[in-house]
């Protein structure tokens, strides 16, 4: 597995299997459960970084081109910046703010996509009033011309912003904050299925094997132990 032209760190193989997955999740859902006008909002940009990744994007985005299905991203966090090393999204934020434009809005174009690996044109995006947040937002790049010249871009995010003024967490999409939820894999969770491979891999007989090489990265899950003792 390779990230761009560099092999993938092993770290990052579960990470690669559920982004596979993620794509394909979503060509199901565009396909057996979204209809003509709908718009599907996926966690995260539309560019692909994993080696074979673009098959997975590309076949989701030809199905939602078929049904006439937007096909978007949103991402919580970024990390553009301008040519003068500020936040792109604090930087036009500050500019919203000076013009004393307080209600949704969005700036586009921020950046048109140059390669295969990325099919999305990219937005930034305010979507609620209670909330000054920024997010980087992207439609497929063929869908977002479309859009344009039909004014619909309007109506995609008006919709969005309905959806963005739960107390919760307002100006950011209801819906992700509860997928969010739902797929977080907590702490406590996390060591309970660590536990449990270490109770199989020592029925095997080979836990000090597997061992040596987990306590080779695995330091902080040691001091994260004691800082909650501590605490206790």
């Amino acid at each position: 597995m390779r990230v761009g032209g560099a092999r993938a760190d092993i770290a990052r193989v579960a990470s690669v299997a559920r982004r596979f997955a993620e794509w394909h999740y979503a060509r199901h859902v565009v396909e057996r459960e979204l209809e003509s006008g709908d718009v599907m909002v996926m966690d995260g940009t539309l560019r692909t970084t994993f080696l074979k990744e673009s098959g997975y994007a590309n076949a989701a985005f030809s199905i939602a081109k078929d049904k006439d299905v937007v096909y978007t991203g949103l991402s919580k966090t970024s990390r553009l910046f301008t040519t003068t090393g500020l936040s792109l999204l604090g930087a036009v934020r500050r500019l919203a703010m000076d013009s004393k434009i307080s209600h949704i809005w969005y700036y586009y174009p921020v950046a048109d996509p140059l390669t295969p690996e990325h099919q999305g044109a990219i937005f930034l995006v305010k979507l609620s009033d209670q909330s000054q947040r920024v997010f980087r937002f992207e439609i497929q790049a063929d869908q977002a011309k479309r859009l344009e010249e039909t004014d619909g871009l309007n109506e995609i995010f008006s919709q969005l912003a309905l959806n963005s003024n739960d107390l919760s967490f307002p100006g950011y999409p209801y819906g992700l904050v509860d997928a969010d939820d739902n797929a977080r894999v907590r702490f406590e969770e996390l060591e309970t299925y660590r536990v449990m491979l270490l109770s199989e891999i020592s029925k095997l007989g080979s836990a000090s094997k597997f061992v040596r090489h987990m306590e080779a990265t695995d330091a902080h899950v040691t001091l994260n132990s004691l800082r909650e003792v501590s605490y206790a």
